[in-house]
């Protein structure tokens, strides 16, 4: 089967076709770094992989795919359909001009103690644990919200690059600069599948959530957390208070969001509320 040309349709498109009229492969926006995609599938896909690996699909043919903050320029999207055939195509995935800071000094050697790597590696099993978890919530379609107010003090994609250029990590989320104590709430409906006790030395309190179709959010630096494992929440309960628990310089939320371990920007996705 020849390559499908991909139809950018407005995202209130994606509520209103049903999928047994879409005799393409449609996505709601062009691919960007950094950016997470609606679509939906032609009829009879019974399968989908972007580069490869599969995408998750729901029963009506609608999808997401992600694009990490360092995607390459092209990606390749394919659906094999009921009677074997396949439609291929090839995105051009544009990249974003991220936030940027070189400084004129070397980047600090001080690596982490044998200890603390140990401590450090139990930790991220836990996490990536809890991120390989699956429901069937459907948050993942909805229009997610801020789960904080306060203003935007740290971009996802920002990063450093020392003397040398040598990089430090980049952001991987969105700092919200709510005060001690104010609320945080769920950006969508999900499944919490982390909550503490116990915090992470980096994360400190950490709840993450579940959104389906493997879109997950996180919730770092809590001051306390009002959900806890296996607890379904709808968009706009609460989940926790905003703290500086963990490695933190002050009281804030960092909001992070990873489809199937692509990490992508808060703020593409997310209305104020």
């Amino acid at each position: 089967m020849g390559p499908v040309r991909i139809l950018v349709a407005a995202a209130a498109l994606l509520g209103c076709v049903a999928a047994a009229d879409v005799p393409e492969l449609r996505l709601d926006g062009p691919p960007l770094q950094g950016a997470l995609r609606h679509g939906v599938a032609p009829p009879g896909t019974v399968a989908l992989t972007l580069d490869g690996r599969p995408v998750p699909l729901a029963p009506d043919g609608r999808f997401l795919i992600g694009f990490d903050r360092d995607a390459g320029p092209s990606a390749t999207l394919v659906a094999r359909l009921a009677d074997g055939s396949e439609r291929r195509q090839s995105l051009s995935v544009a990249r974003r001009a991220w936030q940027i800071q070189h400084i004129g000094l070397a980047r600090p050697a001080d690596g982490p103690t044998p200890e603390y790597a140990r401590l450090r590696e139990g930790e991220l099993r836990r996490i990536g644990a809890a991120r390989a978890l699956r429901s069937v919530s459907l948050g993942w379609a909805q229009q997610f919200i801020w789960p904080a107010h306060g203003r935007l003090s740290g971009a996802f994609g920002a990063q450093r690059i020392y003397r040398g250029g040598v990089p430090a990590a980049y952001h991987s989320g969105a700092d919200i600069a709510a005060g001690a104590g104010a609320l945080v709430v769920a950006p969508a409906d999900g499944v919490v599948t982390l909550a503490p006790p116990p915090g992470f030395s980096l994360e400190g309190n950490l709840v993450i959530l579940d959104h389906g179709m493997g879109l997950t959010s996180a919730f770092l630096h809590l001051s306390s957390a009002s959900v806890r494992p296996g607890q379904t929440v709808r968009q706009g309960d609460p989940i926790g208070r905003v703290g500086a628990t963990g490695r933190a310089t002050g009281p804030h939320l960092h909001w992070s969001l990873v489809w199937e371990g692509a990490r992508l920007d808060p703020a593409s996705v997310a209305r104020p509320r």
